[in-house]
């Protein structure tokens, strides 16, 4: 067996018309196509990739990430990423990795997932 690459990632979601105006408001994730599965979710892309599946389950497990520590994606425009986060009043944490320079945004859903946002060493986070 060859690993070819990333398919999806899936969370499970207590709310999930909040979960679905954070994807889509905070990441811009476009919402798409789902098969009529028997239980209720949706699914988000980036282009014609589905990339992240939600599972709308309440209550959540004790245990909300298990052994999954966070998803990270790629992302573009670090000053308006933080501009947004914080009007948002959604608490980040950023970090400027060590040897790459990329530049990591971190920070929960509204189900305790946790996300990370890479963007490119030239990027600052003031716009300056």
């Amino acid at each position: 067996m060859n690993v070819g690459g990333m398919n999806h990632f899936t969370i499970l979601a207590k709310d999930l018309e909040e979960t679905r105006a954070f994807y889509t408001s905070v990441l811009g994730l476009k919402e798409g196509y789902r098969p009529p599965l028997e239980f209720p979710g949706a699914w988000f892309y980036v282009g014609r990739n589905a990339i992240l599946h939600v599972i709308q389950r309440a209550p959540l497990p004790d245990a909300a990430g298990g052994v999954f520590d966070h998803m990270a994606f790629s992302a573009t425009d670090l000053p308006g990423t933080l501009q947004r986060l914080k009007s948002l009043d959604i608490a980040y944490e950023l970090i400027h990795q060590v040897g790459s320079e990329v530049w990591q945004v971190f920070f929960h859903d509204p189900n305790g997932a946790k996300i990370e946002l890479d963007f490119a060493p030239h990027e600052r986070p003031d716009a300056d």
